[in-house]
């Protein structure tokens, strides 16, 4: 049983997107990802945040892979493949996204 002023507490909608930042959308044309034993493969970069992005490849990489991913001609960026569906891969990085490359990536394709 809750208390009596809980019932008149209004409580915000659940958010869909649960990501602490948000994502920017990116189309570029030039993204390659490579997993340690692996040559890299083409890929183009869908959206990104400061936190991760999702790119378009075709297969090669599976969940749990440790990967780089070079960005627009970026030195390699360590990550994490998190999520996998038909051609979308989700990238976790392991360290926040370089603010200077961010606004690179993202003022390209305004």
């Amino acid at each position: 049983m809750g208390y009596m002023t809980s019932q008149y507490r209004k409580v915000a909608p659940a958010r869909l997107e649960q990501r602490e930042a948000q994502r920017h959308p990116v189309l570029l044309g030039k993204a390659t990802v490579r997993n340690h034993t692996k040559l890299p493969l083409e890929a183009s970069l869908v959206d990104l945040s400061v936190y991760g992005c999702r790119v378009l490849i075709d297969g090669g990489i599976n969940v749990g892979d440790r990967i780089w991913l070079r960005l627009a001609g970026s030195q390699p960026i360590t990550a994490t493949a998190v999520w996998a569906e038909g051609n979308r891969l989700g990238c976790k990085f392991d360290e926040m996204l370089d603010r200077a490359l961010f606004r690179q990536l993202t003022l390209q394709n305004c």
